[in-house]
């Protein structure tokens, strides 16, 4: 039930109000004076309070003052006046109240802001609930990481996350960037702001400039109103710029700016204006290879790598396997009403094992299908091996195998050009899908004479 504390030095008046309330379905408490209200309020935290504006010792304004500090729900109060003092309850507004109403009261009118204060302390403590819930999937100490490699990258995030610093996160795919992003927004000042994450490369070239910096009527066909950008929109909060280096050079220009000077144009407008925005940027690419070979902006990589943070690949952090797959388990238990109680110990170690080219993304993915498909209390082997078998032993099968045979030296070269060409050409990706040192795998690449490759990435 919803409800409202009426605030009035008269007793006559806190009657009426009260009657009038209780009869629309309303729970109403009453207090005559500010103490007395800040009590009931510490107790009971109504939804509204209706506040009388002139009371003896302590004013309305008092008690929004009051109300307004040390709550966790901001207060919705709408405060009652006379004629004369409107100029006092329109400073009030200003201070953080939700209206005022002119006595004599008139009912219909009273009704009306009652509920429209209604389904706005709804939107209130229901934004203040996401902002908990949020805080706490994102917080730091909910990252979920005990090997020396995530305890480096979480020192990391705690000591940035406080200032304004722009932060470049590098990380293969599937690593959790937009995870580490979203923890230094919501340990951040800026937690109560908007946090925005754009994937620069799932956007056309010629929708993204439109899309970052909006646009003004008439800037190209089809603009026939205003349009704010994620830029001008996360204005007070975070904007997460993913795959950063997919941005095309004339926008990293337009980038560079933002990071200057804090200043933005719309697309057909004349006029720049400041924002308050961070930028927080990632990529699974090489920007100073980019630098190299003249596709991404020096200036600007110097700009968003004030402090860098290298998200480290699943492989690098085995022993965080197990805390992950108990997580999801939880997680995937919880949303398809499953009991499955852990996972074997075979198959825990298959996992571990197994050198995840896809992170953490492909980790999650697995657990998923085997908490949906199993029919016991425990993820067992049988229950992963198709998602982890390698690749190339797979690939096997595939090989022809002639009348008069093969040699296994034969087998081996058509296993490396296979693992070479699901690995990019990069020969200590192929080595790691072999199970191989990436010495041994080298030294036998160049023995065959298989021809030229990249040695690392």
């Amino acid at each position: 039930m919803a409800s409202i504390l009426i605030v009035d030095d008269e007793p006559l008046q806190r009657g009426i109000l009260k009657t009038i309330l209780q009869e629309e379905g309303y729970e109403v408490f009453e207090a005559g004076s500010v103490d007395e209200a800040l009590e009931l309020y510490r107790k009971y935290q109504p939804d509204i309070v209706l506040s009388d504006l002139k009371m003896p010792e302590k004013s309305g304004i008092d008690l929004l003052d009051s109300l307004r500090q040390g709550f966790e729900y901001p207060p919705t109060v709408i405060l009652m006046t006379a004629y004369g003092t409107i100029s006092s309850a329109v400073e009030a507004i200003k201070k953080g109240a939700f209206d005022y109403l002119t006595k004599p009261l008139e009912k219909e009118t009273l009704l009306i802001k009652i509920r429209q204060a209604m389904e706005r302390a709804g939107l209130l403590k229901e934004n203040l609930n996401l902002q908990k819930a949020l805080y706490k999937e994102f917080n730091i100490e909910g990252i979920i990481g005990q090997s020396d490699a995530m305890k480096r990258v979480l020192e990391t995030v705690k000591k940035v996350a406080p200032t304004s610093a722009t932060v470049l996160i590098l990380g293969e795919s599937g690593t959790g960037k937009e995870l580490i992003a979203r923890a230094i927004h919501f340990n951040s000042q800026r937690k109560k702001g908007p946090f925005t994450a754009l994937n620069c490369a799932s956007i056309p070239e010629n929708l993204l400039e439109s899309e970052l910096f909006g646009y003004e009527p008439g800037a190209f066909t089809g603009a026939t109103s205003r349009k704010r950008g994620l830029i001008e929109s996360t204005s007070g909060g975070t904007l997460f710029l993913d795959e950063i280096g997919d941005m095309p050079l004339p926008l990293q220009a337009k980038l560079l700016r933002v990071l200057q000077d804090g200043e933005i144009r719309r697309l057909g407008g004349k006029e720049t204006f400041r924002v308050d925005v961070r930028i927080i940027a990632a990529t699974n690419r090489s920007l100073e290879d980019m630098i190299k070979d003249g596709s991404f902006r020096e200036d600007l990589y110097y700009r968003l790598r004030v402090v860098t943070i290298r998200i480290p690949p699943l492989r690098e952090r085995r022993e965080d396997i197990p805390l992950l797959v108990e997580h999801f388990i939880t997680r995937y238990n919880q949303e398809f009403g499953k009991r499955i109680k852990g996972i074997s110990k075979e198959a825990l170690q298959a996992l571990r094992n197994y050198h995840w080219p896809g992170n953490i993304r492909q980790l999650q993915s697995v657990i998923e299908r085997a908490v949906i498909l199993s029919e016991g209390d425990l993820i067992e082997y049988d229950d992963i091996k198709d998602d982890i078998l390698p690749s190339v032993t797979r690939g096997i099968m595939d090989i022809e195998i002639p009348d008069e045979g093969i040699v296994f030296e034969e087998l081996e070269k058509e296993l490396m050009r296979k693992a070479m060409q699901k690995a990019n050409n990069v020969a200590k990706r192929a080595a790691e899908l072999l199970g191989m040192s990436y010495k041994t795998f080298w030294y036998r690449w160049e023995k065959f004479g298989l021809g030229k490759t990249q040695r690392e990435k």
